[in-house]
């Protein structure tokens, strides 16, 4: 089999830096050492560059999960130039096609089953067909002009952010070497390669919560390594939603910065999944995965029938507590409170309740249900 052919500015590029990293900056840390100012610039670089991908080439550009003010599609443009990972045009295009041909050898630009290295860097190093994807897909970004404009000045926008800023922060500072190492340097081999760990580790590593047609995993070891990029299962599952940490424990704090940004006003728009739609998914996988167990081990018709019945009524259940859940929201706007009278409110607050209730009940028989499953009955001789 002919191998693609090497592309030598990148294999030049993702073979001499974490070189230089590796050796360069610790011998010069043990010589001449880094002082706080130096440490707190590498550390919002990162977080600067990093938060430019997850939030602004990902989230806003590739998924279009919510709209943003041109002064931070600027910024977001500008740190992506500093995380060097191509223009948003070319990141967007080949992340729509990962999504669309997933785990597709011949069409995903960065297929997880043509292994680990593949997926993490392999697939920049050579020139591979499932690359040469063009901008058809990406019609709707080329009407940005802040997009275009990155484009246009992609090589000179990288160039000034991780050459020319860094060395004169440590210019000014005092220390040019160090803030070329620091700043430049070391924090462009971590930012990349923090950021290919998604594509994968997220896909090799975890739980698969809410579907398994594809390989993503939801990884939280990953999502703080990567501003919450690690749920990754649940952004195959719904990426359109501009969280992928839904729990209030979850770390996102990409989802953190986009909510913050929508309370002044610089982000508007965000999509979120509905909770049936998330729940669903989740009862939905993991009846598909009982009745798989009760085929492999021959269970029952009885006890297979039993897991179809309580399969339906959390199903419907859940129908129904999205329906009176819409309802009582609906009641605690203002203008409908106009309309309905206290006792009305309170009756359609009971009733949501209620059905509340009888879903936590629900959930915990299906529980219960999917643990005995450990120690069914077989069918009978």
């Amino acid at each position: 089999m002919t191998k693609a052919p090497v592309n030598w500015t990148n294999m030049s590029l993702f073979s001499l830096t974490p070189a230089f990293a590796i050796t360069l900056v610790p011998w010069y840390g043990f010589f001449y050492g880094y002082d706080l100012f130096e440490w707190v610039v590498f550390a919002l670089l990162m977080a600067f560059c990093g938060m430019s991908i997850t939030a602004g080439y990902h989230r806003l550009w590739s998924h279009k999960a919510f709209k943003a003010h041109p002064a931070l599609r600027l910024l977001f443009a500008i740190g992506g130039a500093c995380a060097l990972q191509n223009s948003v045009l070319l990141w967007a295009s080949d992340h729509r096609n990962h999504h669309r041909f997933v785990d597709d050898n011949e069409r995903d630009p960065y297929s997880a089953k043509r292994g680990f290295w593949f997926s993490h860097i392999g697939w920049i190093l050579r020139d591979y067909d499932s690359a040469q994807t063009g901008f058809a897909n990406v019609r709707d970004l080329q009407k940005d002009p802040i997009v275009r404009w990155q484009h246009d000045h992609y090589l000179s926008l990288s160039l000034f952010m991780n050459i020319g800023l860094p060395a004169l922060i440590g210019y000014f500072h005092g220390d040019l070497i160090a803030g070329l190492l620091l700043s430049g340097l070391l924090r462009l081999v971590l930012s990349q390669h923090l950021t290919y760990l998604i594509n994968s580790a997220a896909h090799k590593w975890g739980r698969q919560p809410y579907s398994d047609e594809n390989t993503a995993r939801d990884n939280p070891i990953l999502a703080l390594l990567t501003y919450g990029e690690g749920y990754h299962n649940y952004h195959h599952a719904f990426q359109w939603d501009y969280r992928n940490g839904i729990r209030w424990w979850h770390y996102d704090p990409t989802k953190w910065m986009i909510q913050i940004c929508a309370w002044i006003g610089l982000t508007r728009e965000l999509k979120r999944c509905t909770p049936l739609e998330i729940e669903r998914a989740r009862i939905e996988l993991q009846y598909k995965s009982a009745a798989e167990k009760c085929e492999l081990l021959n269970i029952s018709e009885k006890w297979r029938a039993t897991l179809e019945q309580e399969y339906e009524e959390i199903v419907n259940t859940l129908q129904l507590w999205s329906e009176h859940r819409q309802a009582w929201y609906e009641a605690k706007g203002r203008q409908i409170q106009q309309t309905l009278s206290q006792w009305d409110q309170f009756q359609i607050r009971d009733r949501y309740r209620e059905i509340q209730f009888k879903l936590k009940m629900r959930r915990r028989r299906w529980q219960e249900l999917l643990r005995n499953l450990a120690d069914p009955l077989p069918a009978s001789a």
